[in-house]
């Protein structure tokens, strides 16, 4: 066990959803499981009892990817957990194909509408069904992106190779999004089951992910923001290739500073847990102890590919690499956008750093 996850509490004991079937966690809370296609294996969703214009149901908080599968397992939720009432509405914490991936399906299934934020809902409408070898801005996949690992020096020409055969890998998971959404904002106050539930914005994980806390229930819905023994991945990719995500995602955690210290908070990954407050302190000690350790390696000029074993000590594979990459160049730039780093290329077009 990680020394961490001590220090964390796990009401629920290693108890867990069985596929297609859904766990009580609150009251008109419900917990969800769907299996993903990598090394992290599983997403977790919500469902909550809802009643909208008189008409009783549920509102559900991400979707997982479009696969046969996962669209098997919410055909076992609809017929074992709904009680034989509606889904009301889909909200999508962010743009990621895990959450966001059957939001069209759900959506046209129920005839409802789709709540997101404004930013996470125009790049997934954009980047949804984008097959294209020469799609632009694809995320951590295609052309666009091999070229910006390549200017990070990721040059092996496999690695290469395999990220731009992979050009179809978000348009694959979110063939299609709705044409139209109603907006997620930070401090919107939704109500869900008539209880008040609070929009949360954060940065830094994606363009703009929405919270929802529930402070009647004790609840937080922290999607990626928040994960019990995983660190958030803060990335740059190819869309902005100068962004320095990782100070927007810890001044982010700063929204979190007035909740409960006994909220049971609901993560995208991982099971459900106590210790809010402590975890957030554990993220802000993790990234500066990284910090350190990438400005220390710096003493000769480095390239995100010569950081990854300073931050990722474990064997990687293509997917896992690609995360990795934007992680180390956030890393960099953090440092670099301080004026702790200066930036130089060098012949091959290779983006070095410096410690100053």
């Amino acid at each position: 066990m990680n020394p961490n996850e001590q220090k964390l509490v796990y009401p629920l004991g290693e108890d867990m959803p069985e596929p297609g079937r859904a766990m009580g966690v609150a009251d008109g809370v419900y917990w969800i499981r769907m299996p993903l296609p990598f090394a992290l294996d599983h997403i977790n969703l919500w469902l909550l009892r809802d009643e909208i214009d008189g008409r009783q149901g549920w509102t559900v908080v991400d979707c997982g990817i479009d696969r046969d599968e996962v669209r098997a397992r919410w055909e076992g939720v609809f017929e074992h957990v709904l009680d034989g009432l509606p889904i009301l509405r889909v909200i999508v914490t962010h743009m990621h194909p895990d959450h966001v991936g059957l939001a069209h399906w759900l959506c046209e299934r129920w005839q409802v509408p789709l709540w997101m934020t404004m930013t996470d809902y125009v790049i997934a409408r954009l980047w949804a069904g984008q097959r294209r070898a020469d799609a632009e801005g694809g995320g951590p996949a295609g052309e666009s992106a091999a070229r910006h690992f390549a200017r990070h020096g990721l040059l092996d020409p496999e690695a290469q190779r395999q990220i731009r055969e992979r050009h179809d890998y978000y348009g694959d998971m979110v063939p299609a999004m709705p044409r139209s959404f109603h907006r997620l904002h930070h401090g919107l106050a939704l109500n869900i089951g008539g209880r008040e539930w609070r929009v949360i914005v954060g940065y830094g994980h994606a363009p703009e992910h929405a919270s929802l806390s529930c402070p009647a229930l004790g609840v937080l819905i922290s999607g990626d923001m928040v994960l019990p023994r995983i660190s958030t991945n803060i990335s740059v990719f190819d869309l902005e290739p100068e962004g320095n995500p990782l100070p927007m995602y810890l001044d982010s955690l700063k929204a979190y500073d007035g909740l409960d210290l006994n909220t049971l908070v609901l993560p995208s990954h991982g099971r459900p847990f106590r210790g809010l407050h402590e975890r957030v302190a554990q993220q802000h000690t993790h990234h500066a102890e990284r910090l350190d350790e990438v400005l220390a390696a710096c003493g000769q000029p480095a390239s995100a590919t010569d950081i990854l074993p300073v931050l990722f000590r474990r064997k990687l594979d293509l997917h896992q690499l690609t995360f990795a990459m934007g992680e180390a160049i956030a890393h960099l730039h953090a440092l670099y956008f301080e004026g702790k780093l200066r930036r130089s290329v060098d012949a091959q077009g290779v983006y070095r750093f410096q410690r100053i």
